[in-house]
């Protein structure tokens, strides 16, 4: 994250929805199950009472309605919280190659098209490129 760029809702370059997905990852020798709170095109945000260190890169799972199989995505700890009502991990999406961002914009913009309706959606996506 540069040394200008605040943690958590201020800091973010892209739209979230709140969208709540499985996430499923391996944190040492143990696999954890939690649940997003919202999703971006750029990252997400895991509830969870054991937040990652912040600057930690893993790999994760995220169920998706409708999908055979899970999405595969690198991820990297930018923020976390234990604090509050909603303790967690703000996520910054880390992708492999420009084929793995296009699929997955793709399968956000269309989980906000659902849980937003179309019209909102091009708004908020708009209103991101303005």
């Amino acid at each position: 994250m540069p040394a200008d760029q605040k943690p958590g809702i201020e800091g973010r370059t892209s739209i979230r929805a709140p969208i709540e997905l499985k996430v499923d990852y391996k944190k040492l020798n143990s696999f954890f199950a939690d649940y997003t709170k919202n999703i971006s095109k750029g990252g997400t945000f895991i509830k969870t009472k054991k937040p990652l260190p912040i600057g930690t890169r893993f790999l994760f799972k995220l169920t998706v309605p409708l999908r055979a199989a899970p999405f595969e995505l690198l991820g990297e700890v930018v923020w976390s919280t234990i604090e509050g009502e909603e303790p967690g991990m703000g996520i910054k999406f880390v992708y492999s190659d420009d084929s793995q961002r296009t699929d997955f914009e793709g399968v956000v913009e269309a989980l906000m098209t659902d849980s937003l309706g179309i019209d909102l959606t091009a708004r908020l996506l708009n209103k991101q490129k303005s």
